[in-house]
């Protein structure tokens, strides 16, 4: 286990499914400073700002010392324009450590799909079965995200 997902331990589905990239829920302001500590420098939050949390954000975030980024991700499909801007951040994984998440690694895991895909080289079926493996549970997400990478192959 790397120093960065131990960091995170107990947040629901944590994973570390490209080095420096944390999938997951919600963390709790014990784990923003964990992070901290090991060399996490990002928040990507996809969580609605109206969704209740156990942490005020974005003070929590940067009191931890760390940026935080809010790209809003329903509980269904979404914009084009949603899934650039979240891999426009991800693109950024390996010169920055950073956390991605949802309330529960569901929507983090399902719109991790294009970026494993289309950045990293991962085929269909292992960004999908990755993405299950830490989280996704929404059909509907997956197949925006699957759609998306389709009409974005070079």
């Amino acid at each position: 286990m790397s120093s960065l997902l131990d960091a995170i331990a107990g947040v629901p589905n944590a994973a570390e499914p490209v080095p420096g990239l944390l999938t997951g829920g919600q963390p709790e302001a014990r784990h923003l400073a964990q992070l901290k500590r090991a060399g996490g420098e990002v928040v990507l939050d996809i969580r609605d700002p109206m969704e209740p949390r156990p942490i005020r954000v974005p003070e929590d975030v940067r009191a931890a010392g760390l940026e935080y980024i809010n790209i809003p991700v329903g509980h269904t499909r979404g914009s084009d324009d949603t899934l650039d801007r979240i891999r426009a951040v991800l693109q950024t994984a390996g010169k920055r450590k950073i956390l991605f998440h949802c309330a529960s690694g569901n929507r983090s895991a399902a719109v991790l799909i294009p970026y494993m895909m289309l950045d990293q080289g991962f085929t269909q079926e292992d960004a999908v079965d990755t993405a299950m493996r830490i989280g996704m549970r929404s059909a509907e997400l997956m197949e925006w995200a699957l759609e998306y990478v389709e009409t974005h192959k070079k």
